[in-house]
């Protein structure tokens, strides 16, 4: 079933519209009709050949919300016309420990990424949501129970908002919890808006006095300027939580001077080149603790889904055409976005 997409032939070249293939829907398969997909960072360096690996042609795009145009005969979960959602996999083992605990990100046999990973299906690799239509197994398809007038802002939710969401949940982000969010930014301010939710004490941290307003529009409690050491100092050991969601390399120990004892700083935004080595003895004077996290597994991401919708939770985006993809690159390039691209599937 042909259809069409934008991609790249490889990694100098601009996005072009192409010609795809997708499967014709197997028994638990559903068929979607894109109407929006986000722009992430991940797509520019799969797409740009920054990240090792890449295949071509790439259809890049993970952050995918439509409606269900058909099912197989055996789904049982959605109905033609239900409002759905894909995020960053869809497929895994479906065997190993951590697929059996609901964990498909960290699948021991690997996960089947939305774009760029092998597959049977022509031409060999997924290709993602820059497209006008997918083909997903059912246990990969997500429900989307916000306002169908906010489906554009729902869109980033299926990367940002669960890479986001899972590390706050994990850590008990909640009432009575000082957390910070380091960043202000595609992910961080879904941080904001989530931790805000969830009834913790949120602390915003930039390094731009233009995003001060904004961090507490989003709903900090408190914004601090990480480039202003009293600011810092003042936050010194008070810390329960601190998600770092950003991607380039800087000194950690800024951060975890300002953790309590047994509190964590979890990373979520990987550099191009890596943080400089942090300083290990706060760490075991403190029995502090730096993690990562990664995205979120199936049920954990409907579960946020969920829970933005109670909440009132979308994106803050601006919508592009496809034409203007490469546009859209340079300008996440140069930060000049609030806070994340999407594309209009109509333009297709």
């Amino acid at each position: 079933m042909a259809t069409r997409a934008y991609g790249v032939t490889a990694a100098d070249q601009a996005f072009t519209a192409m010609d795809i293939v997708r499967r014709a829907p197997g028994p638990r398969d559903v068929q979607i009709d894109i109407a929006f997909c986000g722009i992430c960072h991940s797509d520019l360096h799969t797409a740009r050949g920054e990240w090792p690996g890449t295949v071509y042609p790439c259809v890049p795009g993970h952050e995918i919300v439509g409606h269900v145009s058909a099912i197989g005969d055996a789904v049982k979960g959605f109905r033609v016309g239900d409002a759905v959602g894909v995020g960053c996999l869809v497929d895994s083992c479906g065997q190993c420990g951590s697929c059996d605990d609901g964990l498909e990100q960290y699948c021991e046999r690997g996960w089947t990424g939305t774009y760029n990973s092998p597959i049977a299906d022509p031409p060999g690799h997924t290709l993602g949501g820059y497209s006008q239509q997918i083909v997903v197994d059912e246990g990969f398809v997500l429900h989307i129970r916000h306002p169908r007038e906010q489906l554009a802002e729902v869109a980033p939710l299926l990367c940002a908002g669960i890479t986001t969401y899972s590390p706050l949940r994990h850590w008990g982000a909640g009432p009575g919890k000082k957390v910070g969010i380091v960043g202000v930014g595609g992910l961080g301010h879904m941080g904001i808006q989530i931790a805000h939710a969830m009834g913790a004490h949120v602390v915003a941290f930039t390094t731009s006095d233009s995003k001060l307003t904004e961090a507490r529009a989003l709903g900090a409690d408190e914004v601090v300027n990480s480039r202003d050491s009293a600011q810092m100092q003042a936050h010194a050991g008070s810390f329960d939580f601190i998600l770092n969601t950003v991607a380039a390399p800087h000194v950690l120990d800024a951060y975890t001077a300002l953790l309590k004892r047994d509190a964590t700083l979890c990373l979520v935004g990987v550099p191009a080149s890596p943080h400089p080595s942090p300083s290990v003895m706060p760490l075991i004077f403190s029995r502090k603790a730096i993690a990562g996290s990664l995205i979120g597994g199936i049920a954990e991401t409907q579960e946020m889904l969920d829970f933005c919708a109670r909440h009132g939770i979308v994106a803050k985006i601006e919508r592009v055409r496809a034409q203007e993809i490469d546009r859209a690159y340079a300008r996440m390039l140069a930060s000049d976005v609030k806070y994340r691209f999407v594309i209009d599937g109509s333009s297709m």
